[in-house]
């Protein structure tokens, strides 16, 4: 049993600890302070011992436990065709080229003019044309054109670990969807053998009421069971396609051009969460770290935002040559010219101090929104432990309620074919069989879907492996 893994002393450890980890980021609009926050959160799940009880093996590529290669296959053709996958890479893309073109600003701007013309003036052409280079070159002198290539940076890091979130999130998608189907396909399977059982006990019945041996109770009571049964297949059949259609949609597929073979022996096998470093499987979750390069990004905004009450200091410099004589560029003159240029928006500091001020709330923001973040993740992930023990425990009273319900239902038809007890016991019996046995069933699926919401939860090592896949 596993026990509370934030016991009550430790939830004041929980709130300073994790106060003190997002106040180191408050003070810096470096992205690489990172680093030092997920070594701080990693410290502190290991002190409180999250997860301890599931250290093992390490669980990249985890779905491949259900040694199933139709699954495996699955996960692949999604992580390759996911359209929104597609379309979060292509931000990503985007982002990284934003991030380009603002490192760019660090270089001289420039642009190369040349121009020919012929003035008519009373019936006198003049000629003449240009050739000039110009650049303006902005001096960073007060680094705000560092803060915003620092925005720009954390931007795409943000982008790129909501990639990363949306890859998570389409495997645990497929793998429930496929333990779903597969259990869909179980359950129908149970049902269609007994409305076939059923079929035959009413044969049987309905030729011994013919005899006048059995009433027609028994007859009756039989009849109902099986219009019970069949009433079950459509919604099964419903199920089925549900489930096919969400992994078609999943893998970027129409629902014709996916076709899933039978393989319900994955919902018997046992599906182990074991994670090789579960303090990092926390710390390194996409969602936190997402969370911390937004509020990087706002906080660089808010210093871009500062050094913008500071003058702007630039140097323009201007080089040509001149022809009045030719429209050709021959017997030129050169011409050249440096200034430097100081800019100061003196009087506009009222709405650039507005302008700051605005930035820093939403800095103010980002922050509180990480530290929700990494709450969240703690809480959920001890959670889903929880959940994984309880969904454990309810499995092991299905299996022995289906074991029970097995033997009482082998004595039923024993005694009933020693005349010791009457049909409607036999079945009352096979009733008691086939909702236990349903039970069981669901039971398993439940707590495979557990597990892997566990993996879910615990995502940070793993999905890092996504990409060589």
């Amino acid at each position: 049993m596993i026990k509370s893994f934030l016991p009550a002393n430790n939830q004041v450890a929980l709130t300073l600890l994790l106060s003190s980890v997002i106040a180191g980021c408050a003070t810096s609009n470096n992205v690489d302070v990172h680093l030092e926050n997920q070594q701080q959160l990693q410290h502190f799940v290991t002190e409180i011992d999250i997860a301890s009880q599931l250290t093992g093996t390490s669980e990249i590529n985890w779905w491949r436990q259900l040694k199933s290669p139709q699954l495996n296959l699955l996960v692949q053709e999604a992580l390759t065709n996911n359209y929104d996958l597609i379309t979060s890479h292509l931000t990503l893309q985007s982002a990284l080229a934003r991030l380009g073109a603002e490192k760019a600003t660090f270089l001289p701007q420039g642009e190369i003019t040349i121009n020919s013309e012929r003035t008519s003036i009373n019936n006198t052409i003049t000629p003449n044309s240009t050739a000039t280079l110009g650049v303006n070159w902005h001096l960073d002198l007060f680094g705000r054109i560092s803060a915003l290539v620092d925005a720009a940076n954390a931007s795409a890091l943000s982008q790129a670990e909501q990639l990363r979130l949306l890859q998570i999130e389409v495997v645990s998608s497929v793998v429930s969807g496929y333990i779903s189907y597969q259990g869909n396909l179980q359950k129908h399977h149970i049902i269609s053998q007994q409305i076939d059982a059923l079929q035959q006990s009413i044969e049987i019945l309905q030729a011994s009421v013919d005899e006048g041996v059995t009433s027609e109770l028994d007859l009756n009571r039989t009849k109902a069971q099986l219009n019970q049964q069949q009433a079950l297949i459509p919604e099964i059949e419903y199920l089925l396609q549900r489930d096919n259609s969400a992994l078609a949609y999943i893998t970027g597929k129409t629902l014709s051009d996916l076709t899933l073979i039978d393989q319900r022996k994955v919902i018997g096998y046992d599906l182990q969460v074991h994670l090789a470093q579960p303090s990092e499987a926390i710390a390194l979750r996409p969602d936190i770290s997402k969370a911390l390069y937004q509020f990087s990004h706002e906080a660089a905004l808010s210093t871009a935002a500062s050094k913008a009450l500071l003058p702007d200091i630039s140097l323009s410099a201007f080089a040509g040559i001149l022809s009045t004589t030719s429209a050709t560029l021959s017997n030129t003159d050169q011409q050249w010219q440096v200034s430097p240029q100081i800019e100061w928006s003196l009087l506009s500091y009222p709405a650039l101090l507005a302008q700051r001020n605005a930035q820093q709330y939403l800095s103010k923001a980002a922050y509180n929104e990480y530290q929700k973040t990494v709450l969240n993740a703690i809480n959920e992930s001890e959670l889903s432990l929880h959940k994984l023990v309880k969904e454990s425990n309810k499995q092991q009273f299905a299996n022995n309620r289906y074991h029970y319900a097995n033997k009482a239902y082998l004595q039923a038809q024993a005694m009933f074919q020693e005349g010791q007890i009457p049909y409607l016991s036999l079945l009352d019996a096979r009733q008691d069989l086939l909702a236990a046995e349903e039970n069981a069933v669901d039971s398993a699926i439940s707590t495979l879907l557990t597990k892997v919401n566990a993996y879910h939860t615990f995502n940070g090592r793993w999905s890092y492996a996504l990409s060589s896949i």
